[in-house]
């Protein structure tokens, strides 16, 4: 590295010194991480080399950096060190491996090499970065975010459990403590249960909340009991401790542009697979979330397979495998800021409520807003931002170009309007994970074809709301086509296949068209229950042709004479049934 403190001659000699490691390399604009002592296989922290590799790149220009096949593993110790704030996850001071902050035109090849990750770290940061290309490796983890334990039995208010030597822990005050590596512990809130033999969450299985204490007794070798109230659950199948936290996402992606993720397969990570915010043009073709071969892992990663937000240019997903994550394969949508104050000078002043979108700049001079009635979620005026004043994490002062509307209020919502990405997904696969599918909230041009869903919950969700997520959303134009939604709905994460909803007051829902023109066409619905395939209202525009209904007995049927189709509060709505 060159220090801004040494000398202009000792400067001079540590740069030639760098351009001459590998001349022939750079001649051909590739940098080999080899050339700085990266060695596959070795099991020493390859974190050095990787910072010494990118900051050749940067000063070559390089277009590419490459690997070996084989293991690299990286620790936080060398790691650099940013604090961030990123939606949906949890802000923090982070240890980086790969920053790519201010890049333009890198392609990173891992040539098949297998990245294992060790303690607190995030792997991929790109920020203010553009034409990125990553692609031919794996992210997994040494020691997971998450526990496993197989249940031995189940008492009343008690669960007995086996845990694998991959899940270090220890009983303290008589607590169950989950430790890693280097003994630290590694926290959880939740219980929830997975079969092992179908690879997915348990039939009707529900999140257990049990805090961050929860009671415990030795009765065995790696054997304890733990206190569960009111927990139903199967012997055999796997208790999965979730995640307290979302820290360590695999790529963090934010104000980035021209992304592109292929052939790589996240086993692992303490967060989201991909999260992309205030970023365009982002591709994924065959990426993998899925537990690690060979690991025995009924669970990828903790949270999201991948997530946007408040991005635009198109959103492209073709060819990947989302399954076993703790949450949805996507969600993509905008930030509702509330409205907290109206100053006397003219000035709004609005909120960042859900703690996990503090920090999250989206208002700047210039850019065009909307203005939401909170309960209603509808938009009543729109509006230029004047200037805009971060005060701290949580609020911001905007003024606006024109005089505040005379319907605003207290509670309502401020939001982008626009630019909204594009989004195409197609011939992915999403199975086995918690939760929904695809949760779809962009107001530009969306094509869900040719996938596959065996979700838990909905398939596909269509909310927003601006009284807890806050999440912006309201779509303009879907089409839904030649999917298979297979025995979709056998868990407690929605009604129906594909659902189209919003945080709309109940009695504000006549005559709310929140999401608008959506086509469900020439898809196949095998279905163990009579669920209804699809349950929407507040929509104006909805056309359901050409879908076929088999029946399967997967499951349990649980409800007997539901209808296929529950639509209310909706116009402009046509039904084919065969």
């Amino acid at each position: 590295m060159i220090f801004a403190s040494a000398p202009m001659h000792l400067k001079t000699c540590s740069l030639l010194a760098t351009l001459c490691i590998v001349p022939a390399a750079y001649a051909q604009g590739v940098v080999d991480i080899g050339s700085y002592g990266a060695k596959p296989g070795s099991g020493a922290d390859a974190t050095p080399a990787v910072r010494a590799a990118l900051d050749a790149c940067r000063q070559s220009r390089a277009a590419k950096l490459v690997f070996s096949a084989g293991q690299y593993d990286f620790w936080p110790t060398h790691a650099s060190e940013k604090y961030l704030f990123v939606s949906n996850n949890d802000e923090g001071l982070k240890r980086i491996v790969f920053d790519l902050t201010g890049f333009n035109g890198l392609e990173i090849d891992g040539r098949g090499a297998r990245f294992v990750f060790h303690r607190g770290v995030n792997p991929f940061l790109l920020d203010h970065a553009r034409n990125i290309t990553i692609r031919n490796l794996s992210l997994d983890w040494k020691r997971t975010f998450h526990s496993e334990a197989k249940i031995v039995a189940v008492g009343k208010d008690t669960v007995d459990l086996a845990i694998s030597e991959a899940y270090p822990f220890k009983l303290e005050n008589g607590l169950l403590i989950f430790t890693g590596e280097d003994k630290e512990v590694v926290a959880f809130q939740n219980v929830l249960e997975f079969d092992p033999v179908k690879r997915e969450t348990a039939y009707m299985a529900r999140d257990y909340r049990t805090g961050l204490n929860l009671q415990a007794t030795e009765i065995g070798p790696r054997l304890v009991r733990v206190r569960i109230p009111k927990f139903e659950g199967t012997p055999g199948n796997i208790l999965v401790f979730g995640a307290s936290r979302r820290d360590f996402s695999a790529f963090t992606v934010t104000d980035s542009e021209n992304f592109k993720l292929l052939s790589v397969n996240i086993y692992h990570c303490g967060g989201m697979g991909v999260i992309a915010q205030r970023s365009r043009d982002i591709e994924l073709d065959q990426v993998r979330v899925t537990p690690s071969p060979g690991s025995g892992r009924v669970v990828s990663i903790t949270a999201d397979a991948t997530h946007f937000v408040n991005c635009s240019g198109r959103i492209v997903m073709t060819n990947c495998l989302f399954e076993n994550q703790k949450d949805d394969a996507t969600n993509i949508h905008g930030i509702y800021a509330q409205v907290s104050a109206m100053l006397p000078d003219g000035e709004l002043e609005v909120k960042l409520v859900h703690p996990q979108q503090r920090g999250f700049d989206f208002l700047a001079p210039g850019m065009k807003v909307e203005l939401v009635h909170g309960p209603s979620m509808i938009t009543y005026a729109e509006a230029v931002v004047r200037s805009a004043e971060r005060r701290n994490s949580e609020y911001t002062r905007i003024r606006l170009t024109t005089p505040l509307p005379g319907a605003l209020k207290i509670g309502d919502a401020v939001a982008a309007a626009g630019p909204y990405p594009e989004v195409v997904i197609r011939n992915c696969t999403i199975r086995g994970n918690r939760a929904r599918g695809l949760l779809l909230g962009s107001r530009g041009k969306i094509l869900i074809e040719d996938n596959t869903f065996h979700t838990a919950g909905a398939a596909i969700l269509l909310e927003g709301d601006a009284r807890y997520w806050f999440e912006q959303a309201g779509v303009r134009d879907l089409v839904i086509r030649r999917n298979r939604f297979e025995d979709c709905n056998y868990g407690v994460w929605g009604k129906a296949v594909i659902e189209v909803a919003a945080g709309i007051d109940s009695k504000e829902r006549t005559g709310n068209g929140y999401n608008r023109n959506i086509v469900v066409e020439e898809n196949l619905f095998r279905q163990f229950d009579t669920n209804p395939i699809v349950s929407a209202y507040c929509v104006d525009g909805l056309k359901v042709r050409k879908n076929r209904i088999e029946k399967s007995t997967a499951y349990p049927a649980r409800n007997p004479g539901a209808k296929p189709f529950e639509i209310s509060d909706s116009v402009n709505v046509q039904i084919e049934q065969d």
